[in-house]
């Protein structure tokens, strides 16, 4: 840790803390996992655990369906994909294997 090192207030834990470590924990706080713990990234594709109901789509996604080229979102529990059918679709990951 260097002497001349930013530092940022945690409100977690009350302390003060240097900017790398703080960056560094935010990196590691953004990665994106399915419903396995198998880490995710842009272009991978996914299969649905379970039936979802797509809402104003009055459409019902079958378990075992394969969503391709997926992208990640800015919430960490969510994905953005494309089905056939339905375009603009985003999953949670909870709901989601990666293939």
């Amino acid at each position: 840790m260097a002497d001349n090192d930013d530092y940022i207030y945690d409100e977690v834990t009350g302390e003060w803390r240097p900017a790398s470590e703080m960056a560094a924990a935010a990196a590691a706080a953004s990665v994106v996992r399915d419903s396995a713990g198998n880490v995710l990234a842009d272009g991978d594709s996914v299969t649905l655990i379970k039936d979802l109901k797509v809402k104003g789509a009055n459409q019902t996604l079958k378990q075992g369906t394969v969503i391709r080229s997926i992208r990640l979102t800015d919430n960490p529990e969510e994905i953005d994909c494309r089905h056939d059918a339905i375009k603009g679709l985003v999953l949670r990951t909870e709901f989601v294997k990666k293939r």
